[in-house]
C-alpha cells in the first residue's frame, strides 16, 4: 500500500470517528405528540403576507460579509422605543438596561437575542426587549455577548452564564438581589436561555422563576426533522440555510466542532440532548411552518417525559420569530401570552 493510500485511509477513519462522536442520541421518539395550533390555519392575519414580502426582499440581497450582515440586522429590527435606557457593564460583557414606564427595577429579565450567534445586538432587538419590559412590568438586561467568527459559540455561552451569574446580585439602581428573575432569548438567544438555565442548576445558582424562548435552536447537530421537511415553508430561514443543508451531516458536525468551541452534541450547545428535569418552568412559542420546529417540539416532549414544565405554544404559517414583528396582531397575542406566564410564575421560586 503506498503512503498515500495509506494516509487517506486514516484520513477516512478518522472523518468516520468525528462523525461518529458528534452526531446525536437518537431523539425521534421526541418528535409525538405534536402540540395543536392555537389558531387555525385561515385565521392567520394578512399582516403577515406583508412580513412575508419584506423577508423575501430582506433575502434577495444576501450580505457580502459579517460587518454588513450585522448592519442589515439592524436595520430589519430596529424600532424606536419610548424606554429609559441605561448602558452597563455586565462583568466585562456590554449589554443595557431596558426600563419602560412603570417597570420595577428589582424585578428582573435577562434578554438574551438571535442571530445565528453571528449577528444581532441589544439595539436590533430593543423593541422586543421594551415589549417584555412594558408588559411583564420588569427591567430587562440585554447583553451584548462575543460572536462568531470572531469568538467560538461557546464564548456566546459563557457571556450568557457571566451575565446570569452578574444579575444574581446587580440591577438597573445598583447591587442587590431581584425580588423575581426570567431568562429569555429568541432562536440562537433561545438556544443560549434554554442552556444557561440548564446550567445555573449544575452551578446550584439560584433559578430563575421561569424562561422564555421564541423558536430555540435546541439542538446544533440539526437532527429534528423540520429542519428539511418545512424548508420550503420558512421564509426567513430557508432561503439562507437551505444551502447549508446541503452539505454531509458529517461535515457540519465536524464544521460545528471546530468553529463551536465543544462538540455539537455536548448539552452546552444542544440543550435537549441534556438533562431536562430540575429546570425552572418554561414557556416555548414556534410557528409549526419554520425551520426550527421541531427543535422546540422535542424539547417540550423530552422535558414532559422527564417531569419538566414547559409549555409550548404554536402558530401556523407564522415566519420565524413572528414576536419580533410588531405589524403582526400574532405578535400581540404572543406578547400577551408571555406576561400572562410571567405573572403566573414571578412569585414562584
Amino acid at each position: 500500500m503506498t503512503i498515500f493510500a495509506t494516509l487517506l485511509l486514516v484520513l477516512l477513519g478518522l472523518t468516520l470517528f468525528l462523525a461518529l462522536r458528534y452526531r446525536a442520541p437518537d431523539h425521534s421518539q421526541y418528535d409525538a405528540p405534536l402540540t395543536a395550533p392555537l389558531m387555525a390555519d385561515s385565521e392567520v392575519s394578512d399582516a403577515h403576507q406583508a412580513v412575508v414580502a419584506k423577508l423575501a426582499d430582506f433575502n434577495s440581497k444576501p450580505a457580502i460579509n459579517t460587518a454588513d450582515a450585522r448592519e442589515r440586522m439592524e436595520n430589519l429590527f430596529y424600532r424606536e422605543v419610548d424606554a429609559k435606557i441605561i448602558p452597563t457593564d455586565v462583568n466585562g460583557v456590554p449589554g443595557e438596561w431596558v426600563l419602560a414606564e412603570g417597570a420595577d427595577p428589582d424585578a428582573r429579565l435577562l434578554y438574551l437575542h438571535g442571530g445565528a450567534f453571528r449577528v444581532g445586538s441589544p439595539r436590533s432587538h430593543r423593541h422586543l426587549t421594551n415589549e417584555l419590559s412594558q408588559r411583564c412590568g420588569m427591567a430587562v438586561l440585554a447583553i451584548d455577548y462575543r460572536m462568531m467568527p470572531e469568538h467560538k459559540m461557546l464564548a456566546c455561552h459563557e457571556d450568557a452564564q457571566t451575565a446570569y451569574r452578574w444579575i444574581l446580585g446587580n440591577g438597573p439602581n445598583g447591587a442587590g438581589s431581584p425580588s423575581s428573575l426570567f431568562v429569555a432569548g429568541d432562536s440562537a438567544g433561545g438556544n443560549l436561555t434554554l442552556s444557561v438555565i440548564a446550567w445555573a442548576r449544575d452551578q446550584g445558582l439560584k433559578a430563575a422563576n421561569g424562561a422564555i424562548a421564541f423558536a430555540p435552536a435546541t439542538d446544533s447537530t440539526f437532527s429534528s426533522p423540520t429542519w428539511k421537511a418545512n424548508l420550503k415553508t420558512d421564509p426567513f430561514l430557508g432561503p439562507s440555510l437551505g444551502r447549508v443543508l446541503g452539505i454531509p451531516k458529517f461535515v457540519l458536525h465536524i464544521g460545528a466542532r471546530l468553529t463551536g468551541g465543544a462538540p455539537p452534541n455536548a448539552p452546552v450547545l444542544s440543550p435537549l440532548l441534556g438533562k431536562l428535569s430540575g429546570l425552572p418552568p418554561t414557556l416555548l412559542q414556534a410557528s409549526r411552518d419554520e425551520m426550527l420546529y421541531g427543535d422546540s417540539q422535542r424539547y417540550a416532549n423530552k422535558a414532559h417525559a422527564q417531569g419538566g414544565d414547559v409549555t409550548l405554544q404554536v402558530w401556523p404559517k407564522m415566519v420565524h420569530v413572528f414576536q419580533a414583528f410588531p405589524e403582526l396582531p400574532e405578535a400581540d397575542v404572543a406578547l400577551n401570552n408571555v406576561a400572562t406566564f410571567v405573572n403566573l410564575h414571578r412569585g414562584v421560586n
